[in-house]
């Protein structure tokens, strides 16, 4: 193995080499006897998955050997190694991978000087009466409508319904006394829709097209048929709000309806101040930092990002947009340098508030993140444990993190808790 360290300024070098063949035939030989001795004893492992793992352990004693030549501390790095270019020659294979440290911030520098002045909202009485007024319809028990009357929207269904593909049922697609709010959009798109209108003891057969990306293979993207009964409409029956029914909501026996109020001035007020805080003043404080603070980026981590930017942005694209971008690699080289700054700007900011948070003690744990996605699907009306194991399986927890190290940091700076 041959290992070259070029350092590029301060913080970003390349490493780049080469790794004899031979090396790496060893390695996979050394992982197929691993694997074989595993295969006795019933943990098989195909022949691409073991050339790959040995390829990735040859990758990784490369990157080690010049983090080793740099004379680098690990705990200094930041981010994942980015491969710049591989290149297969004839006895050897040719790496240059780019390694990126931690960067200086001199936090001498003042920032609070670019924190803004602004004016706490006060809570609009009338605003308190509607959000009450809102909490306790929130809070009404569906019941059994009394005088039979068509389906609206808001109201609970009890309901049969049964499904079909080509006229025939599949599985999963039926039910009997299933309860249904409509506009809660926990069905298909367009099932919900349907059933406004229908009478007691009413039976329709509704049309619905399966999204595409619907979780079944099976199911995605194919019309459906489904047969639907109506049994029963529940609407909610609004209590009147007084001290009894503060003491029940805040479980206090002391409490009052004047109690519960403030409570919902308190939120009134959080409201507001959320969106004077998202829409005026953390783009200012943003921009301030920006400014304020200068010192070299890393630039792994940056290409990190923008590769990050390209999956989000891709993922729109129709299927023709997204076959020109990969055919034509000009014209995915032009989409990256576009949102390039954007990028740089993302992660210079993402590194002040680090460098500030560890100052003034600030910090977000892994529950805290699992706790803000849970509230963020909730508020939604998507699976917590389904958004949570998205956020894991793509990697994007950290970034999760960062956002709300970032606002919890500037919520403190601005002085929200006071």
């Amino acid at each position: 193995m041959k290992v070259t360290v070029e350092k590029v300024d301060d913080i970003n070098y390349i490493v780049s080499g080469t790794v004899d063949n031979k090396m790496i035939e060893d390695k996979v030989a050394q992982f197929k006897e691993e694997a074989a001795a595993k295969k006795e004893k019933g943990e098989a492992s195909s022949n691409e998955k073991i050339e790959q793992a040995a390829a990735g352990q040859v990758f990784n004693e490369f990157v080690e050997a010049g983090i080793q030549e740099a004379k680098l501390d690990v705990e200094s790095i930041l981010g994942q190694p980015g491969l710049k270019k591989y290149e297969q020659r004839d006895n050897s294979v040719y790496f240059e991978v780019e390694l990126s440290t931690s960067p200086q911030i001199d936090l001498e520098i003042g920032y609070m000087d670019v924190m803004p002045s602004f004016t706490k909202p006060k809570a609009d009485p009338a605003a308190v009466e509607k959000k009450l007024a809102e909490f306790v319809q929130q809070q009404a028990p569906f019941k059994k409508i009394e005088k039979a009357r068509a389906v609206k929207d808001g109201d609970v269904t009890i309901i049969d319904f049964k499904g079909y593909i080509d006229d025939e049922p599949f599985e999963g697609g039926s039910a009997e006394e299933f309860k249904l709010k409509i506009g809660s959009q926990s069905f298909i798109p367009g099932f919900e829709e349907q059933l406004i209108g229908m009478e007691y003891g009413e039976e329709r057969t509704i049309t619905v097209h399966f999204p595409k990306e619907y979780q079944s293979e099976d199911l995605a993207g194919k019309e459906s048929k489904f047969v639907v009964k109506l049994h029963e409409i529940q609407e909610q029956q609004a209590e009147t709000p007084d001290d009894a029914f503060a003491q029940k909501i805040l479980s206090d026996n002391t409490a009052t309806l004047a109690t519960l109020k403030d409570k919902m001035a308190d939120q009134v007020i959080a409201e507001e101040l959320s969106q004077i805080y998202v829409n005026e003043l953390k783009p200012k404080i943003i921009d301030g930092l920006l400014a304020k603070f200068d010192f070299t980026l890393p630039n792994n981590i940056i290409e990190q990002e923008i590769d990050a930017m390209v999956r989000v942005k891709t993922s729109r694209f129709s299927e023709d947009e997204h076959k020109q971008y990969m055919e034509d690699k000009a014209k995915f080289q032009e989409l990256r340098e576009s949102l390039r700054e954007e990028a740089r700007e993302t992660i210079k900011a993402a590194l002040i508030t680090e460098a500030i948070a560890n100052k003034e003690g600030v910090n977000v744990d892994e529950q805290e993140v699992i706790s803000a996605l849970s509230y963020q699907a909730m508020m939604a009306g998507q699976d917590a444990h389904e958004l949570v194991k998205y956020y894991q399986e793509n990697n994007l927890m950290k970034s999760a993190q960062m956002g709300l190290t970032q606002d919890k940091l500037f919520g403190q700076l601005l002085g929200f808790d006071k």
